[in-house]
């Protein structure tokens, strides 16, 4: 036995924390009614944003409309989405 340590271990004791009320949202703007969400939503954010990358003389809303087609996604629910979500749109290059 000679040569091996003991192993030293440590009590600690918890303590439970109250959780802080999540912030409400500013009285001044109804929360939107909630649009579902289509798995192929990012896919069409992100294949947006490669096509824009690539043909920067293309127009947004060219771009967005040619990505939804191709992905047979309603255009109407989709710009809903992006309305709901605030500034998705603006990121790809439009102004609202």
């Amino acid at each position: 036995m000679r040569g091996r340590q003991r192993v030293k271990t440590a009590v600690v004791e918890l303590e439970a924390h109250e959780e802080a009320a999540p912030a409400q949202r500013p009285a001044t703007a109804p929360p939107a009614p909630p649009v579902d969400v289509d798995p192929l939503y990012g896919v069409a954010l992100l294949k947006t944003a490669f096509e824009l990358k690539r043909r920067p003389e293309g127009s947004v809303d060219e771009v967005l409309s040619a990505v939804l087609a191709r992905l047979r996604i309603d255009e109407g629910e989709f710009r809903a989405f992006l309305a709901q979500q605030g500034g998705l749109l603006a990121a790809l290059g439009q102004k609202h």
